[in-house]
């Protein structure tokens, strides 16, 4: 047995060219299968998730501590990595290095090799993450009923740190700002790769992987989807008169509301302030005629939810889970503090100083804000999203379709702003969220695929983002320079 280890180095060294490209499906599957299953397994102590992905025949080879077979390894990871002591220890892949070679029998995959270098470094709270190793590996993955199982681990090679801890600069930065926490989704090529949590919850507990965050109006862009599949499927018109279904008794001595439609809604050209709350009067009022000029309105899309739930005698939620929620698997998601929603894991919020500022739980569906979510259930959406939607191509393409102009190279299209511009005639669909210790950021480039989110659970996050774009992210600095 211990001469398997051996033989898939050969293999490896012996059959380069098998090495699939960094932007086939497979590898983009399996680096995100990495990302996941030691953020969750090793990284968070998802226990139940490890156990359900790693193969009952686990082999692991170690150059240090030795032989483990799948009981030991897991007894093991709970004894020692996840026994909840002051000191957690921590992994981290380094992408850059990431093979993938596949494995096939007769023609039909059944397996992957995957090999790169990964860190390894001890957490304590309020303190930066301590580099303590680097390694190298090898992970021979199976599939199972379609589910990826870690299946061989060679874990070799192992050195003591010779350089400045590479991946300190994120915690350092989140203390430094006033910010606990920080969520980050990667989509390339089309497929959400990575999915990572840094820093707290509330300054003490370390966020988990499947932190819930508030993302404030990165709501609209769900409800923008809802409402262009229902488009889609024929139960509304794209420029059909909402009046036919809700009139809002502010407006109803005001006859411009029989102009508005869908398009207007979610182009932000009703003519509505943000908000009514927000105005002299406290009641909703047209500022200017309906679609002729753009105004950022969350007004607008509640007035958008009422009438699609009068007319379809369903609720928002209930059509969120049935197109988008229950498709797509994201189930931490949540239009309002529902009594199944984990509570533990939300990431509280802080202000510019760091203070903490009060819960305030919302109890209804709001269409343009207050939407709960999580990392992977959001990039599950923006993985979606940028593949089509499952849309038509012509309706696909109207989304996508410059409605109004808002600056030079700055447009809005359906329920998403969009800026072009970019180097390589790339353009972006993008969406903000900002709320009292909320700051949020949910980006797609449709010609390459690829795409990113950003989660803050603090006002002072401008910091962040220029370290994130600037540094880190694709065209980042490019669209930090449009800001």
């Amino acid at each position: 047995m211990k001469q398997l280890g051996v033989l898939i180095l050969i293999f490896i060294s012996c059959t380069t060219q098998a090495q699939v490209k960094k932007d086939s499906n497979l590898f983009i599957v399996l680096k995100k299968q990495d990302s996941i299953f030691f953020e969750r397994g090793f990284n968070q102590c998802d226990m139940n998730y490890l156990e359900s992905h790693i193969a009952n025949d686990l082999k692991f080879y170690h150059d240090q501590s030795g032989f483990q077979n799948r009981d030991v390894f897991f007894d093991n990871t709970q004894k020692y990595i996840c026994s909840g002591s002051v000191k957690k220890p921590i992994r981290k892949v380094d992408a850059n290095t990431l093979e993938v070679f596949p494995l096939y029998n007769n023609g039909d995959l059944y397996g992957a090799i995957q090999k790169g270098i990964h860190h390894f470094y001890l957490r304590e709270t309020g303190k930066d993450d301590v580099w303590t190793s680097t390694a190298k590996f090898t992970h021979v993955w199976v599939l199972e009923n379609k589910i990826w199982k870690l299946s061989e681990v060679l874990s070799f090679d192992h050195q003591d740190p010779v350089d400045e801890n590479p991946k300190s600069g994120i915690e350092k930065l989140l203390i430094n700002s006033n910010v606990p926490a920080l969520g980050i989704g990667i989509i390339e090529h089309g497929k959400l790769t990575k999915v990572e949590v840094y820093g707290t919850l509330d300054k003490q507990t370390t966020a988990p992987y499947n932190t819930i965050f508030k993302v404030a109006s990165l709501t609209k862009p769900i409800v923008a989807l809802v409402t262009l599949k229902l488009i889609d499927s024929g139960l509304l018109g794209m420029d059909e008169p909402l009046h036919k279904f809700w009139v809002d008794p502010d407006i109803k001595e005001d006859k411009r509301y029989k102009k508005l439609t869908p398009r207007l809604v979610l182009t932000h050209q009703t003519g509505f302030p943000n908000w009514r709350y927000m105005t002299p009067e406290n009641k909703l009022s047209f500022q200017f005629d309906p679609g002729t000029k753009y105004q950022y309105s969350g007004e607008g899309f509640e007035y958008l939810r009422k009438a699609i739930e009068n007319k379809l005698d369903k609720s928002i939620e209930e059509l969120a889970d049935e197109y988008l929620f229950t498709p797509l698997k994201m189930l931490d998601t949540y239009f309002w503090w529902k009594p199944e929603m984990d509570e533990t894991r939300y990431a509280r919020n802080f202000n510019v100083k760091g203070e903490e500022i009060e819960t305030e739980k919302y109890y209804e569906a709001n269409a343009a804000a207050n939407l709960l979510t999580t990392v992977e259930d959001y990039g599950r959406f923006l993985e979606y999203t940028i593949n089509g939607a499952d849309l038509s191509e012509d309706l696909y393409q109207e989304m996508l379709k410059h409605q109004v102009q808002l600056r030079e190279n700055d447009f809005f299209g359906l329920g998403w702003e969009i800026l072009t511009g970019f180097s390589g005639d790339e353009y972006a669909l993008l969406h903000t969220g900002k709320d009292p210790g909320v700051s949020t950021l949910a980006i797609m480039f449709p010609k390459s695929e690829n795409g990113y989110l950003i989660f803050l659970n603090g006002d002072n996050a401008d910091k962040i983002y220029e370290e994130l774009l600037t540094n880190r992210l694709y065209l980042g600095n490019e669209l930090w320079n449009k800001r």
